[in-house]
């Protein structure tokens, strides 16, 4: 079996150094703009302008045009995949480990231009671009060490499956992988979740087809091009740039074994319902590993200290203008300490700044889309129709899709603000009895991804670690910035199938379980 050394997470930039801050900005100043993103199917390649990204920040900036896939070319997606399923299934794990590998030393090599690109198309602030990057190296590391382990190449066992043995009987488990594999990813991580989902089913031998989100089409580009550049033979992994029509078709399409999601609840539930019937001529079931957002609460106890809390907070609900499926949108704070919680929150707000994604100064950049703003501030004027808005906010830029960041309270219980999911710099504030009613609040919501807890009183933190249903809890730290191998991360309830990247058990979902049983008592030799 092909050894490697124990995964570490790549280290992020500290950007405290202005060596470091130069390198980022050389990598912005060498971005040729805009991209030319075709839809790539082995070694052909179909260029258009259907789709066209735009820098947030300045709408009038082409990022990258892309030819928009067609039902038809995602079915010839699915039949190329299929194809060259059997030949990259049967090659030996190693080697498909060593060529995740040499995908994250091409990521390596060309961070900073990488980092710029997800500033440029997707308005991440520098720190999170970079932590982009190193989390999509992270994935490719930790996966292809992960199949290692998974399947022993020489002997065909897989590590930890440990059967009972009798005397006349020899049991073996192994794992297969399951196909074609359709990938279907976001734009808010988009380098990391693309590369994730891609690398867990790569590793395991199955074939994929990649369609990234319409909004990050460039970024798309080049977690297959690392890919192919790391050695995946083009025929076992495509690029489909498209929007809901491609990915219907994907999903709807027989021969594809596992749809990997990432993105809204709706469309989740309807990739769930389409895999939920087979078409009369499918050979198996398709297998959906879907992540779908949340409702994030974090609790404050009476016996918080506010000055760990409230930097917390802001963390969690406004960098990256609260564009994170795990971004904090509710505190249930302990009805003693609300009004000097609000008051500190709203200050902590004014001082933030609101800018350009590509300004090291920046905490929240602009949001995705000109629809993305609508939606955030309608949920502002509600907030101040129903509540009350505790936030002056800082001025907003007039070029881009900006939106201060809001900090709401006395909304009334059955307010959509405090159910729905937002997906921007949006904070809703509301006193509690206690923890147990904080965490009733929490219980009545159909969605569990992540939450978080302040409190100094180790059995008010079992209390809740017993109660909470979200699939990543965090005590007396941000909700956000899950690590691969630290904070595998997935939710339960609605959020999810609780899939856990960045966990050993990922590459599970990717693979189907095999046992065989052989009589080992002699009847006879071989003549």
């Amino acid at each position: 079996m092909t050894t490697l050394a124990p995964f570490t997470n790549e280290p992020v930039l500290e950007l405290r150094r202005a060596s470091e801050r130069t390198k980022l900005a050389d990598g912005l100043r060498e971005l040729r703009l805009p991209l030319q993103v075709p839809v790539w199917i082995g070694d052909e390649q179909r260029f258009g302008e259907e789709i066209v990204s735009t820098d947030p920040g300045r709408p009038e900036r082409v990022v990258a045009v892309a030819a928009r896939a067609t039902p038809a070319e995602a079915d010839a997606a699915v039949a190329t995949a299929r194809a060259a399923f059997g030949a990259w299934a049967a090659t030996p794990v190693g080697e498909r480990a060593a060529a995740l590998l040499r995908a994250a030393a091409w990521m390596r090599e060309r961070r900073a231009s990488l980092a710029a690109l997800a500033v440029r198309e997707c308005a991440k602030p520098w720190t999170e671009s970079d932590a982009d990057v190193c989390e999509a190296i992270d994935f490719l590391e930790f996966y292809a060490r992960g199949a290692l382990e998974l399947q022993d190449e020489e002997s065909a066992a897989p590590a930890g499956a440990q059967l009972l043995q009798v005397p006349g009987e020899r049991n073996a488990l192994r794992y297969v992988p399951r196909g074609v594999c359709a990938v279907i990813a976001p734009w808010n991580f988009p380098l990391a979740i693309p590369t994730g989902m891609t690398a867990a089913a790569l590793a395991t031998g199955n074939t994929v087809v990649l369609k990234p989100a319409e909004q990050a089409p460039g970024c798309g580009l080049r977690v297959v091009e690392a890919l192919r550049a790391g050695g995946v033979p083009p025929d076992a992994i495509a690029l489909l740039p498209g929007e809901g029509e491609a990915g219907a078709a994907l999903a709807s399409n027989p021969d594809v074994a596992t749809i990997a999601f990432t993105g809204s609840q709706p469309v989740g539930l309807e990739l769930l319902r389409t895999a939920a019937q087979p078409k009369d001529d499918a050979r198996q079931l398709t297998r959906v590993v879907a992540e779908m957002g949340g409702k994030n609460c974090i609790i404050v106890d009476s016996d918080a200290d506010l000055d760990e809390a409230i930097p917390a907070i802001i963390d969690s609900a406004f960098h990256y203008a609260g564009q994170k499926c795990s971004a904090a949108a509710r505190v249930l704070v302990h009805e003693a300490l609300h009004d000097a919680l609000v008051e500190r929150l709203a200050g902590a707000v004014a001082g933030l700044q609101v800018g350009p994604a590509d300004e090291f100064e920046t905490d929240v950049p602009p949001v995705i889309e000109h629809e993305a703003q609508e939606r955030v501030q309608h949920y502002a004027a509600i907030a101040a129709e129903t509540g009350e808005i505790v936030t002056g906010g800082p001025e907003v830029p007039a070029d881009g899709w900006y939106v201060a960041p809001v900090i709401a309270t006395g909304l009334p219980p059955d307010s959509r603000l405090l159910r729905e999911e937002i997906f921007g710099p949006l904070l809703t504030v509301e006193p509690v009895r206690d923890v147990d009613e904080a965490m009733e609040r929490i219980d009545a919501l159909p969605v569990a991804l992540t939450g978080g807890l302040f409190s100094r009183n180790p059995r008010t933190v079992q209390r809740v670690i017993d109660r909470s249903p979200v699939g990543n809890l965090y005590i007396n730290r941000a909700t956000t910035g899950a690590m691969v191998g630290r904070q595998p991360f997935g939710g339960n309830r609605l959020s999810g199938t609780g899939t856990k990247a960045g966990g050993h058990d990922y590459l599970l979902h990717f693979v189907e379980p095999r046992v065989v049983t052989e009589n080992t008592v002699r009847h006879g030799l071989v003549v």
